[in-house]
């Protein structure tokens, strides 16, 4: 089974925490879009396997017209694919615009909420609010999508245990299938960061954020959620499958500026600029940098991806020594030797994933 993710990195306007590639110069999409189809052409038989899982992530996918969506989809080809996902901002949704991305073949939505408060909305710098974050889910489902997952944020600035017991609460009521939920980052560079490095807004605290996150877990426990990697929660069956090919090692192909792909045990990835993308492009020249991963890489990577996952490592694997996380409740050992993080643990899961891996 092999993955293929397509970047379309178009937004209307920059949220404030966001450092992925985006670009708002929307009048490029169509010449970018055609530079996307090449790429496809030249590369989506490149693992040699049948591409099971499709990705449209950005960016805002959104921002593309529904007949650009289905030439990206057309020029793959789904005859295999058992997932086809596309992530939609809940500004840009329409019955109209739902009903045709589910007619050209896309199978499940991934709609960035990220909180049902339009004021936090608003420090986010997100461009819709929350009546627009409901009616989106609820369009998605009249238009016949049964496979949606939402974007949660919390630990956000000013952001009560409260509000955020609430969001979760309204979550829960929509009837969707899948849960991300991210506590927020202050990546170097974005506006939110410098913010808060000029004192402008507070950070939440650690404890604030744990209290948040283990909150999260043990509500949707108690809805029937499965908590299957650190930040992702599914109703039983409905896990993603196209995400979970990045934990567990499975090859897949980036289509599109900074898109990155894995052939193990080769990394590679396209420029994140916009014009040397389109150009190679134009010029037949998909060149991309890549770096062939050691054993040691491998065996880091693995450690940093799996132990992310309900379903751990083998404890036959690891190659160092995890009995002081075992006594201090922060790994444990399932009935099947594999190691897995508990709760207590996954505060720390970065450290611990760290401490475990090679020099």
């Amino acid at each position: 089974m092999a993955g293929l993710y397509v970047h379309i990195p178009f937004c209307k306007k920059r949220c404030l925490y966001c450092d992925f590639f985006s670009t708002t110069q929307l009048n490029r999409r169509e010449e970018y879009v055609d530079a996307v189809l090449k790429e496809i052409e030249a590369r989506k038989n490149e693992t040699g396997e049948p591409i099971r899982t499709i990705y449209l992530g950005g960016g805002t996918p959104s921002m593309l017209d529904a007949i650009d969506v289905f030439r990206i989809i057309r020029t793959i080809g789904i005859n295999d694919a058992e997932e086809i996902t596309m992530e939609i901002n809940p500004g840009d949704a329409t019955e109209t615009y739902l009903r045709n991305i589910k007619e050209i073949g896309i199978n499940r939505l991934s709609i960035g909420i990220q909180s049902f408060k339009d004021h936090l909305l608003q420090l986010l710098g997100r461009r819709h609010n929350a009546t627009q974050a409901i009616d989106s889910v609820r369009m998605a489902q009249e238009a016949g999508f049964d496979n949606i997952s939402i974007d949660l944020m919390y630990a956000l600035p000013t952001q009560s245990m409260n509000q955020w017991k609430a969001d979760i609460e309204i979550a829960l009521r929509l009837g969707i299938q899948h849960i991300s939920c991210y506590g927020l980052m202050y990546e170097k560079d974005t506006a939110l960061t410098k913010m808060v490095e000029k004192g402008e807004i507070k950070a939440i605290d650690e404890d604030t954020e744990n209290d948040m996150y283990d909150y999260l877990c043990k509500r949707l426990k108690q809805a029937g959620f499965i908590h299957y990697e650190v930040s992702n929660f599914a109703l039983p069956g409905y896990e993603a499958k196209h995400n979970s090919s990045y934990w567990n090692g499975t090859p897949y192909i980036g289509i599109g500026a900074g898109a990155h792909s894995y052939m193990p045990p080769v990394r590679s990835w396209n420029t994140s600029h916009l014009d040397k993308y389109l150009k190679k492009i134009k010029n037949g020249n998909i060149v991309r940098q890549q770096e062939t991963l050691t054993e040691k890489d491998l065996y880091n990577e693995r450690i940093m991806l799996n132990l992310r996952t309900i379903h751990g490592i083998p404890e036959t694997m690891l190659q160092k020594d995890i009995h002081p996380y075992i006594e201090s409740g922060l790994l444990r050992q399932t009935d099947d030797g594999r190691i897995v993080a508990t709760q207590k643990g996954l505060h720390i899961l970065n450290r611990i994933i760290e401490d475990l891996m090679l020099d």
